[in-house]
């Protein structure tokens, strides 16, 4: 196993916020799903993240109940471990990157929401400890940002992670790529 799909923060802590009537794309489960779907069948680590904000009082505070995969997703299997951050990149408050090296992770894919915050500053940090990263575009998504739209943010979230810090592909891409061969 040299590759691992890191699922970030695709939670129902965002849909019971009232920008998810904003969000770019509502129906993330869907790209997400596949990409458990091709990680599973390639033998590669699923890992999940969620974001929490213990003590808070807001969707982020797992006492409110929303700090939970989205429920359209494909549930964890037995093994696949589930992580809870405080901080806005999967390492610095999980012990992620000691699972990846005891599984001999090489290489991450990622996906998940807020393209430009988590998953963004998660492919940097993952790039900066070495690993090969994987940015799976249409498997983010994000909200506006005052006057920039969903798309912008999302354009430019690749024009500064493409060639420096991740290869930036599609889950069509990646299923051509890895979908196992049939005879």
């Amino acid at each position: 196993m040299s590759r691992a799909l890191i699922v970030i923060d695709v939670q129902e802590s965002f849909r019971a916020r009232p920008l998810w009537e904003q969000i770019a794309d509502p129906k993330i489960a869907e790209p997400v799903n596949r990409l458990v779907a091709l990680a599973r069948a390639g033998g590669d680590l699923v890992v999940w993240v969620l974001h929490a904000e213990p003590g808070s009082g807001d969707v982020f505070d797992p006492a409110q109940g929303h700090v939970r995969p989205l429920a359209e997703l494909t549930p964890p299997e037995p093994g696949e471990p589930v992580l809870y951050k405080t901080s806005h990149n999967a390492f610095t408050t999980t012990n992620l990157q000691q699972r990846l090296t005891e599984a001999g992770v090489r290489e991450l894919v990622v996906c998940g929401i807020r393209t430009e915050q988590c998953v963004e500053t998660t492919t940097r940090v993952g790039s900066d400890l070495g690993y090969r990263m994987v940015f799976v575009t249409d498997a983010t998504t994000t909200n506006p940002i005052g006057d920039l739209p969903a798309e912008a943010i999302i354009e430019r979230t690749e024009a500064v992670l493409r060639d420096r810090f991740a290869r930036i592909t599609t889950v069509a891409e990646l299923e051509s790529e890895l979908a196992p061969s049939h005879p």
